[in-house]
């Protein structure tokens, strides 16, 4: 298949947009990033599948810590995405403008904004692409 071909058949694939977050193993340094790959996994034990860039910081909280949130975007939220294609500064209990708290569980910052989030542990690894 013709190179130009390949890309514009793959970018015809549909993807939601999501921010994962992480923090530190000192929980000091929070993280966040757009992710575009996600999928479910399983109902029960529900689980899912992110893909996270292998030299982000994001990826390196992860591997520390064992644990990350995925905030879900609205549709009317397609800024957020935006905001988290770079790398943003923790303000407090901001990231990139937009207040966060901890989960209970996991220490993982939620984004207060998001509709909807999944606080995550890691079970699995496949290191790949």
């Amino acid at each position: 298949m013709d190179e130009a071909m390949k890309k514009t058949a793959l970018r015809m694939i549909p993807y939601g947009m999501f921010v994962l977050t992480t923090r530190s193993k000192d929980g000091n340094d929070v993280g966040a990033a757009t992710v575009n790959w996600i999928t479910q996994a399983s109902f029960a034990p529900p689980l899912i599948g992110v893909g996270v860039r292998a030299d982000s910081d994001a990826h390196q909280h992860i591997k520390d810590t064992s644990v990350f949130a995925v905030n879900v975007i609205a549709a009317d939220q397609k800024d957020l995405a935006f905001t988290f294609f770079k790398h943003q500064e923790r303000d407090g209990n901001r990231i990139g403008g937009e207040e966060f708290e901890e989960s209970a569980q996991t220490r993982s910052p939620l984004i207060l904004s998001a509709p909807a989030w999944w606080d995550c542990k890691v079970v699995g690894e496949v290191a790949k692409g």
